[in-house]
């Protein structure tokens, strides 16, 4: 295991600098932020001093190994706009991305995997087909459409929810938190509903297959020869063999949510990270940028070593660490 993981945590660090320099090179190549810095009205002379206070005069080259130089040190930047160091200004949106995801997340394991389950189990049904095909439309609607509906029907016509914001939030241990509010949970809602409807679907959809599968498969006919009870049959037998592709799946899509809510928290007006993303790039506010693809990345790095970590937990088969020869 300790093998295993300091081999991952090398591997991570060659992904993290070949990310470094796709995406410094790529958001140098994009624009010019004095540009939207500075005013049009300002003279020669102040434009030049933006650019020295910035280090836009450098060679790109230059520029990079200055940042990769303060990376190491934990600095990645700060915000040509406001004027803080970019990763505590994705810091700070942080705990409103996490609540958003978590609540996606449980979501997609508390509607997902129970009607995958009755869509295998039925699927030869009215009720396991109409689910079926139901989900479909969990990966044929447009995101941004699926939230400009939800808010036309819940927060215009029926007046239910409301359409923007993250409403009340307590304060624990420093962190803002609008999960513990009950108006927090009326904002939260509905943007957690759209950015889960996808990951339904797709949850859905691979739990019916691997049920479909499993019931196949002479454990189970030997089982059900034996006389156990159905029940026990699903819970024991086949749900335990089908977590593993679904627990693949979920931890995936955790950081895929994390790296891809920008269209759910732009369209709801949410105030985490991805609304920081879109916003920074409409400014080109490079650092933050840099910073928000850095940070993400480092995410799905930690996430797929917890999901291979949990593959020998559901299953003692699988090995970590090759054997040796």
């Amino acid at each position: 295991m300790a093998l295993f993981i300091l081999r991952r945590l090398i591997q991570s660090l060659f992904v993290l600098l070949a990310v470094s320099v796709v995406v410094f090179f790529a958001v140098y190549a994009v624009g010019d932020p004095i540009e939207l810095l500075v005013s049009p009205e300002a003279s020669q002379a102040a434009r030049e001093a933006m650019i020295a206070r910035l280090g836009l005069d450098l060679p790109v080259w230059q520029q990079y190994t200055g940042f990769l130089w303060r990376a190491l040190h934990g600095d990645l930047g700060t915000s040509f706009v406001h004027g803080i160091p970019a990763i505590e200004l994705i810091v700070q949106r942080i705990p409103a991305t996490f609540e958003l995801v978590i609540v996606a997340i449980l979501l997609t394991c508390a509607i997902g995997i129970p009607l995958g389950l009755v869509a295998g189990l039925y699927r030869d049904e009215y009720l396991g087909r109409g689910i079926m095909a139901s989900s479909v439309l969990g990966f044929s609607l447009p995101n941004f459409w699926q939230g400009m509906m939800l808010i036309l029907l819940f927060a215009v016509w029926l007046g239910w929810l409301p359409a923007t914001g993250r409403g009340d939030t307590v304060t624990v241990l420093g962190v803002r938190l609008s999960i513990l509010t009950a108006d927090g949970w009326s904002h939260l809602i509905m943007p957690a509903v759209n950015l889960a409807l996808a990951n339904i679907a797709l949850v859905l959809r691979l739990t019916a297959s691997g049920v479909v599968e499993a019931r196949s498969q002479d454990y189970v006919k030997f089982a059900r020869a034996k006389g156990v009870k159905p029940g026990r049959i699903v819970r024991r037998h086949i749900l335990r063999n089908i977590l593993i592709p679904v627990v693949t799946v979920i931890g995936m899509e955790f950081g895929s949510l994390i790296a891809y809510s920008t269209i759910t928290e732009t369209v709801f007006a949410w105030p985490g990270m991805g609304k920081l993303l879109i916003d920074s790039v409409y400014q080109l506010d490079r650092p933050v940028v840099v910073a928000y693809v850095m940070l993400v990345t480092l995410i799905f790095v930690v996430i797929n070593l917890v999901v291979d970590i949990l593959y020998a937990a559901l299953d003692p088969r699988v090995q970590l660490v090759a054997p040796a020869q």
